[in-house]
């Protein structure tokens, strides 16, 4: 049934364990807290150019539906196995905040908004559909799985998943037949995001110069990594939340109480109003608004051009960086040349004056052996003097003796004269 549909949308959905932080500790500011943090989104929203919101089920809370993070929301419930309250969503009716951003949209402040509730409520409050991204889906809306028309019952659809709905397409709104079979709205765990509207929200997250997140924790993506493409590009980030977000430390403000106290005052600090602003029929919602669609023409040439700009001095920075690099390098290998050539130069000293001394140790190795070899040849000189006077000695000692030898040889002779002499005279005289 309708009431059960609405009651059980979360047991509806097919079994997924990754659905992030659960019943975490809900926060809140002082009065002086959160009037200088609404006062300073108040000057944020005065002076950007291309809003976007981002809402999450902390929005649709002060309209009876249970949220799924909070101390007795869906999820945090299911983990202690007991069921949240919540009313039915034909029986909800729009909050505040709800009437809050259509008033911002009415001003042309917000120029995008992405909702992760499945509530219609969006739609409910008057907010242009043109201007709405229900990247989750809607149980009340029928989609044409041909020519991508969208149906908007006074009925919740029973199923979730893009399942069919036994109902046929009739046809373009500008009477072109279709007969395009319907199928549910309702973004089930894994399902495709519905286009064309995710590529818009993905150009608004890289066009915006203020996200405002609404009663959202940020942990389901694509849609809570908006925020960082907003900063990326040089915005501003908001989140209005009872518990801290998952990018909370990257906020340049970040509230934390509810979401209509903050939305009231906001609107009292801006001067508006939303007075006259009233729930419209769920089958009959605003298509179009009044506003002029924000054009992203003008800032992607703007944006293409300082990306150019930047590519351009990135580039000349890393010329300029290559360039002194190989300034660098060059001069470093002047240095490691000099310092080769020094090298060089010290070991051809070194070597001369090797070279120098043992010049000079030859020289003096050659003095030495020519001493030598004079001493030698004098030494030789005196042998052979000594030799020659040794023969010379010796021959005159020979003639010497010789010359004895004869004299004694004459005076053997003689005295043999002599004796024979006297022998003869001895036998003459024996004889006579």
């Amino acid at each position: 049934s309708i009431f059960q549909m609405s009651i059980n949308y979360n047991a509806a959905l097919a079994p997924y364990d990754n659905k992030g932080r659960v019943g975490m500790e809900e926060l809140t500011e002082s009065h002086h807290e959160l009037e200088d943090k609404i006062t300073a989104l108040a000057g944020l929203l005065k002076e950007s150019k291309c809003c976007m919101a981002i809402i999450g089920a902390g929005v649709s809370t002060a309209a009876g539906i249970a949220d799924f993070r909070s101390p007795t929301g869906v999820w945090t419930m299911e983990k202690e196995g007991k069921d949240s309250a919540s009313i039915d969503f034909l029986e909800a009716k729009p909050t505040l905040t709800h009437y809050a951003l259509v008033a911002l949209e009415k001003a042309g402040i917000l120029k995008w908004m992405v909702s992760q509730n499945v509530d219609g409520l969006c739609g409910r409050s008057g907010f242009p559909m043109d201007r709405l991204a229900e990247l989750h889906g809607n149980v009340f809306c029928e989609k044409c799985d041909r020519c991508g028309r969208q149906y908007y019952r006074c009925f919740a659809i029973p199923t979730v998943g893009g399942k069919l709905t036994g109902r046929y397409c009739d046809g373009t709104p500008q009477g072109r037949r279709c007969r395009g079979r319907l199928t549910d709205y309702t973004l089930d765990w894994e399902g495709e995001l519905p286009e064309p509207q995710y590529t818009q929200s993905c150009k608004f997250s890289c066009e915006a110069d203020l996200v405002l997140c609404l009663g959202t924790s940020l942990q389901i993506v694509p849609v809570g990594n908006y925020p960082l493409s907003v900063k990326r590009n040089g915005g501003k980030i908001v989140t209005v939340n009872l518990q801290k977000t998952k990018h909370e430390k990257k906020a340049d403000v970040a509230i934390h109480a509810k979401v209509d106290q903050v939305m009231e005052r906001l609107l009292s600090l801006m001067g508006l109003s939303i007075d006259g602003l009233q729930e419209v029929p769920i089958d009959e919602p605003v298509l179009e608004s009044a506003n002029p669609m924000f054009q992203f023409q003008e800032k992607k040439k703007k944006r293409k051009a300082k990306k150019e700009e930047i590519k351009d001095q990135e580039t000349e920075e890393k010329r300029v960086k290559k360039e002194e690099e190989r300034v660098e390098e060059k001069n470093g290998k002047v240095k490691e040349e000099e310092v080769r050539e020094n090298g060089r130069v010290k070991e051809e000293e070194e070597r001369s004056e090797g070279m120098n001394g043992d010049g000079r140790e030859k020289e003096e190795m050659m003095e030495v052996k020519e001493e030598e070899n004079g001493e030698m040849i004098e030494e030789e000189k005196k042998e052979e003097n000594g030799e020659t006077n040794m023969e010379l000695n010796n021959q005159i000692k020979n003639d010497e003796v010789i010359e004895v030898t004869k004299d004694e040889d004459n005076d053997i002779l003689t005295k043999m004269s002599d004796r024979e002499e006297n022998v003869l005279e001895e036998n003459e005289q024996t004889c006579n």
